[in-house]
């Protein structure tokens, strides 16, 4: 439905969105994720045609952004991240506006105005003046706006901002609400937000697309997680980048231990990759299928280490975000690990950091 093409957005010097490219399906809900200045509204901006791209080009159902931008943007409901309203209105008559700007006829305003109402929760502030209202309430309003019209693509940008608990559950339920009926796409730095209500995740770092991924892939088994004593009967270090029957080492520091060249020696480890480390232990993340768990065991008990534990690795959102996010990861290549699948069977680009990018 929507596909971005090495989009590319720069202000002067600074690149905040660099050659970007992915497809987002009918009736998807997508969380747009990264850390301040990632790049996320800007794309946003883009995909709505508040902002023009330096570079590339976003197609929806055939139609293309900048030759077909009005007719685009009338299936689309947007909400900002900092919502302009005429605070001086009432809801009701400041979503009755909205409607008329929209070019939507009287005979239909008043089915779409309760409706609009109704799924955000604004019946009983109908009729209140926008400036007596709560943040929350305010962004509700705004929220009503962006899906007043029945758009079949809906782009929430931080739609949680300013709610308490109990108005982000009932957010969380409007946009499930909304799945059934629209694609939507949901920009945010609140992993909760996107571990409940979204089918797939685009990470953004530095204005580079890093992953992007089906919830239900990152709860797939990522390999095994085996945590270890180092110290045992003498032996040499393994030097990084070594391998054993063609197994590479990936080290976290400038060598790797020990105990990760004698994993890598297991028939049927692809790599090891030292991810914590502490006096006397390590934890490894290895590159394996689950099988091999029993001839790991074996292969350090009987290199006389200590084995603490070992099962299944599995990664979660939060820690993919944090891995993808470590200032430490390298700039501007591509990194095998993190390759993710999409939805559509689709691989994409793996981790391209990059200089800084806008919000």
């Amino acid at each position: 439905m929507i596909e971005m093409t090495s989009l590319t957005r720069r202000y002067g010097e600074v690149v905040a969105v660099a050659e970007l490219t992915c497809r987002i399906g009918r009736g998807e809900v997508v969380g747009l994720l990264g850390h301040n200045g990632a790049g996320k509204s800007t794309v946003l901006k883009m995909l709505t045609g508040y902002l023009e791209p330096s570079a590339g080009h976003i197609v929806v159902d055939g139609l293309r952004m900048g030759r077909d931008t009005r007719a685009i943007q009338k299936r689309m409901g947007y909400l900002p991240e900092n919502c302009p309203l005429w605070t001086e209105m009432s809801v009701i008559d400041h979503l009755d506006f909205q409607a008329a700007l929209r070019g939507i006829s009287p005979g239909r305003r008043p089915g779409l105005l309760r409706r609009a109402l109704g799924l955000a929760g604004l019946e009983a502030r109908a009729l209140q003046r926008i400036d007596t209202l709560s943040r929350g309430y305010r962004q509700r309003v705004g929220v009503a706006q962006a899906i007043l019209h029945r758009p079949d693509i809906i782009i929430l940008d931080e739609p949680t901002n300013g709610l308490d608990p109990t108005q982000i559950r009932q957010m969380r339920e409007l946009l499930r609400n909304l799945a059934s009926e629209a694609t939507v796409i949901v920009s945010t730095h609140i992993l909760r937000e996107v571990q409940a209500v979204c089918d797939r995740v685009l990470i953004l770092r530095g204005g580079h697309l890093v992953v992007d991924s089906s919830l239900e892939g990152l709860d797939r088994g990522m390999g095994v997680s085996v945590t270890m004593g180092e110290s045992g009967p003498p032996g040499g270090e393994v030097g990084a980048g070594g391998s054993a029957d063609g197994a590479s080492i990936v080290p976290g520091g400038d060598r790797a231990r020990r105990g990760g060249g004698i994993i890598a020696g297991v028939p049927g480890v692809v790599s090891v990759t030292l991810r914590q480390t502490a006096e006397g232990w390590s934890r490894y993340a290895v590159e394996a299928p689950p099988e091999v768990i029993p001839e790991i065991s074996r292969a350090v008990v009987g290199a006389g280490l200590p084995l603490l534990a070992i099962g299944p690795d599995r990664e979660d959102l939060e820690s993919l975000f944090a891995r993808v996010n470590d200032p430490e990861a390298a700039v501007g290549v591509t990194s095998p690990d993190l390759v993710e699948t999409s939805g559509s069977g689709e691989t994409k680009a793996g981790l391209a950091g990059g200089g800084g990018g806008h919000g």
